[in-house]
């Protein structure tokens, strides 16, 4: 019984740590809250599902940290934290029903404990609760000892469940606008949740697709490699023309909220791409890049608004200007903090940002910057008798933006540029020592990133036809840095899965307001737990993290042929 001594004592200590944290949903209000709303009708609803998702995420971190090269114990700890926070929860409900913990605790209510225990009566609710716990532990610990591929098959369609319930009063009216395919919408969804074939339809279809991919995806990339040179360049253009035409078509699909939404992340994924290349491809933490943004916005302010009536500029007209601006701050910015790293250059960057902010606020500025009152009345983007007015007409302005900023990046990711930038981000004495100019590199990537940032703050301005200095706070700085971290530092797709999961997600959890914060901390801490590459990292960032993981791979690669 020794050697399951560890096992206990880990599972013990994650199940405590879960349960804590199940209980602390309970007492924020949010089980009881989201109980009202089914993720699938009548089977289980999301103030469950998030107390589930508790447990196997608490156990899947036990099974992690038990020795891989036992999958017994791995298993048992997983099935005792799981069955840990069960017995958490009961405790509190427990103590609940005995002591009257409303006069400290308002959430503490009858309703509470009947939410949790499935109207059950406490013995009979306990060993409900905690023998759901263990089943949860022993999902997450099979889930845990699984193949990466059966792994990704059995997670991605749960999730996608989960996420379709979560958004149903969205996804629900969507499919009712399709026209023909409005049966849909009634034949997945009920008034509250999926109903029970619609979610079984919509797990099957992804994991089948899934498994299929993982059967056939690598004959599928063998044979792309194996076609002739016009071959693959003829499939790489019909990918980009089907791609195309999905991102043309989409925001007549999605409908007016939905364009709004994708408009916001837009306008984050150019933001995101002009700091990636400054955090991402050069290593150079800046935390006031939102400076630039305000300096491209109250630009296109000046030169286009009637309220001013300084300038009388187009759009267009005032957008190369906005630019040019954005280019020469990050100049500005760039000489004095050459010689900064790490956490001196954050700080510097840092009170560039509050200066921008305090001079727009300031009285000296104000009849040219509008102080606290902004400025106002500035035009709409057009060309011809087309305005780029509402969210379905200027998706189309923000899209061939970031079009534009994804192929200048790449081009300078593959670029020479682009090499010097990555050695410096490695190691700035060696890049420096192998003849890189560092002052010419590190000025061009901050000169580079505030440029894109402008282009950002233009449309952003022309978008709500007015500007005011509470738009440009430093939490939009730290908002785009942890979405390039969360997506992968140095990684343009992961710039755009990054704006999505951190921007996008929480303007469709509107619903749930008073909780939006509250999640997404949550979702940060988690994906820097599970995923601290990134959720779409660039391959040299993660073969940093999962340094063992590629020796290994290579090890067990060369094994048979040395054999041999």
């Amino acid at each position: 019984m020794s050697q399951f001594h560890p096992v206990r004592q880990q599972g013990i200590k994650n199940g405590l740590i879960g349960g804590v944290v199940a209980v602390l949903l309970a007492l924020v209000g949010m089980v009881q809250s989201f109980a009202p709303r089914d993720i699938v009708s009548n089977v289980v609803h999301m103030g469950h599902t998030l107390l589930l998702l508790v447990a196997v995420f608490t156990a899947y971190t036990a099974a992690k940290k038990t020795d891989p090269a036992s999958r017994l114990q791995s298993l048992l700890n997983s099935v005792l934290s799981g069955a840990v926070v069960g017995l958490c929860v009961i405790l509190f409900v427990a103590v609940g029903r005995s002591v009257n913990l409303r006069m400290v605790l308002v959430n503490a209510s009858p309703i509470l404990y009947d939410t949790i225990t499935l109207g059950r009566e406490t013995g009979v609710g306990a060993i409900l609760v905690i023998t759901g716990g263990a089943a949860c532990g022993l999902f997450a610990g099979l889930l845990f000892l699984s193949p990466e591929s059966v792994r990704r098959v059995l997670i991605a369609p749960l999730s996608s469940v989960i996420l379709a319930g979560v958004l149903q009063d969205l996804i629900r009216p969507t499919l009712a606008a399709w026209g023909r395919l409005s049966f849909l919408a009634d034949w997945l969804f009920t008034s509250n949740g999926l109903t029970k074939h619609g979610a079984f339809a919509l797990w099957l279809f992804i994991a089948v697709g899934l498994t299929l991919w993982a059967v056939e995806g690598e004959a599928l990339r063998q044979g792309y490699k194996r076609l002739p040179d016009g071959g693959r360049r003829s499939l790489r253009v019909a990918g980009y023309l089907g791609l195309v035409a999905f991102l043309l078509i989409l925001p007549h699909v999605l409908g007016l909220f939905l364009s709004e939404v994708l408009t916001i992340v837009g306008l984050y994924v150019l933001l995101g791409l002009g700091l990636n290349i400054v955090i991402g491809y050069a290593g150079l933490l800046d935390l006031g890049y939102v400076a630039f943004f305000a300096i491209g916005s109250y630009t296109t302010a000046i030169l286009t608004s009637s309220e001013l009536g300084f300038f009388s500029f187009s759009f267009w007209g005032a957008l190369p200007f906005a630019v040019f601006m954005g280019i020469f701050s990050g100049v500005i910015l760039g000489t004095p903090v050459l010689k900064m790293r790490g956490d001196y250059l954050a700080i510097a960057t840092l009170g560039f940002g509050e200066i921008i902010r305090i001079l727009v606020l300031s009285d000296w500025l104000r009849p040219w910057l509008g102080g606290a009152q902004g400025i106002g009345r500035i035009p709409k983007a057009s060309i011809g008798g087309y305005e780029f007015g509402g969210p379905q007409e200027i998706y189309y302005l923000i899209l061939v933006g970031c079009l534009l900023v994804i192929f200048i990046s790449t081009r300078l990711r593959d670029s020479r540029i682009g090499r010097a930038w990555m050695a410096v981000r490695e190691d700035e004495d060696v890049a420096q020592a192998m003849g890189i100019n560092l002052v010419g590199a590190k000025l061009l990537a901050f000169a580079t990133g505030a440029g894109f940032s402008a282009l950002s703050g233009a449309i952003f301005a022309s978008k709500l036809s007015s500007v005011y200095p509470h738009s440009f706070n430093v939490m939009i700085s730290i908002n785009i840095v942890c979405l390039i971290i969360v997506g992968g530092m140095g990684s343009i797709p992961g710039v755009i899965v990054g704006a999505a999961a951190l921007v996008g997600l929480p303007e469709l959890l509107r619903e749930f307001a008073e909780y939006r914060l509250l999640v997404y901390g949550a979702a940060l801490v988690v994906v820097m737990l599970v995923r601290p590459e990134g959720l779409w990292p660039e391959a040299v960032h993660r073969r940093e993290l999962h340094e063992e993981e590629f020796e290994n791979g290579e090890a067990a690669q060369t094994a048979p042929s040395q054999s041999g």
